[in-house]
């Protein structure tokens, strides 16, 4: 099972049949994938599913039915334990961006944590999660999929954001200003605090 978020209403990739689906079951096998997204991305269910019988097809056939863009980010703590957030779009979110051509994952979550955020002397701890989402661009569904790192640094200098990619702030935040931020931010975000302060 898969969770792909659109609109932050869930797309369940499952090969089972759910027995609550009540009209939100769609299949993997035709045009109904498109039509699982707009009904989610319309507001018509809070939630969809998308089967297919074989659990080891259900993503390399999810991802041949949408243009990629593979990401990669950080889940950055510093030596006070706590977390680096930037702020864009009226969200808090955690630094991640695009894998250039050639690029390994590693250094592209590396590379975008330091562009977005002016943070530097990162060390990748290990790989955490990856998630999936669904946008909109020139009328097209594109799949975005981000390989997120658990990443470390000692850094203590100024935090500055990216203006050209909206970032209006950058925090180091700690438990009580975490949960906080969380309330305004995004599922997939969320997801990657479910085993914090011990990610």
């Amino acid at each position: 099972m898969y969770k792909v978020f659109v609109n932050e209403s869930p797309l369940i990739l499952t090969n089972e049949l759910p027995e609550d689906a009540n009209g939100n079951l769609f299949s993997m096998e035709n045009d109904s994938v498109i039509e699982a997204i707009e009904a989610l991305a319309k507001g018509k269910h809070k939630m969809a599913y998308l089967h297919h019988p074989d659990q080891g097809k259900l993503l390399e056939i999810f991802k041949h039915k949408l243009p990629l863009v593979v990401a990669a980010g950080g889940f950055v703590t510093n030596k006070k334990g706590k977390v680096l957030f930037i702020y864009r779009n009226d969200k808090w979110d955690l630094p991640k961006g695009k894998v250039d051509k050639g690029e390994s994952i590693e250094n592209a979550a590396m590379r975008e944590v330091e562009e977005e955020t002016g943070v530097t002397d990162l060390k990748i701890e290990r790989f955490l999660k990856t998630t999936y989402h669904v946008f909109r661009r020139n009328g097209n569904y594109i799949l975005k999929q981000v390989h997120w790192f658990a990443m470390s640094t000692s850094f203590d200098g100024k935090l500055q954001g990216q203006e050209e990619e909206g970032i209006m702030k950058v925090k180091w935040k700690g438990p009580k200003k975490v949960k906080k931020a969380l309330e305004k931010s995004y599922f997939n975000i969320k997801t990657l605090f479910e085993d914090w302060p011990n990610p």
